[in-house]
């Protein structure tokens, strides 16, 4: 049996086990509406996160900071296959390259289209732009609601959980610190 049709029966079965006709008009395209779902919320196993920013490396004499923040993410918790939905702030201090800034969403999507847990993807984006870029130093901030805590489970609405990983400078260093925390808490001025 293929994937495509061993996926869809188990979604099928699924139904039944909580108590519905998979037969009626409603769900007959379920199964299949499911894995295509789940296809493109899990793409980021195809993908190599090292492999997006590296298509795009410049030299530059740049050594300030730059930040990418408010990156939008979904992924799924992968204890129970339920949403995270989140915001992630990226930042590195260049050492003598940059990388294309559209390539650090990317960077963001490819983990969080996994089974996830939002420490370690916090952990791995910041692993793949110090071990790709190799700048001085990279900081990266995750805030997110979980639907496991806020659906089930202790059930609180609107509970967001934030993670952080600083490598290089951003953890040596309490000013750089400082300067990236007050630039992704600082309010937007720029609204287009």
């Amino acid at each position: 049996m293929d994937k495509k049709r061993e996926f869809e029966n188990s979604v099928k079965k699924i139904l039944e086990i909580v108590g519905e006709d998979p037969n009626r008009e409603g769900l007959l395209k379920t199964p299949e509406r499911v894995y295509k779902a789940f296809l493109h919320l899990t793409e980021g196993y195809k993908k190599d996160p090292k492999e997006v920013l590296g298509e795009a490396l410049f030299t530059s004499t740049n050594d300030e900071m730059v930040v990418v923040r408010d990156i939008e993410f979904y992924s799924l918790c992968e204890h129970h296959l339920l949403p995270i939905i989140g915001r992630a702030h990226v930042a590195y201090i260049p050492n003598g390259k940059v990388v294309g800034l559209s390539k650090i969403p990317r960077m963001v999507n490819v983990f969080a289209r996994r089974l996830q847990i939002q420490e370690q993807m916090t952990e791995q984006i910041a692993d793949a732009l110090m071990e790709t870029v190799n700048p001085k130093g990279v900081a990266v901030v995750v805030q997110a609601r979980h639907m496991c805590m806020e659906m089930r489970g202790v059930e609180k609405i609107c509970s967001t959980t934030v993670s952080s990983a600083l490598r290089g400078v951003f953890k040596e260093n309490l000013k750089t610190r400082e300067e990236f925390f007050s630039i992704i808490n600082s309010p937007q001025s720029i609204r287009f």
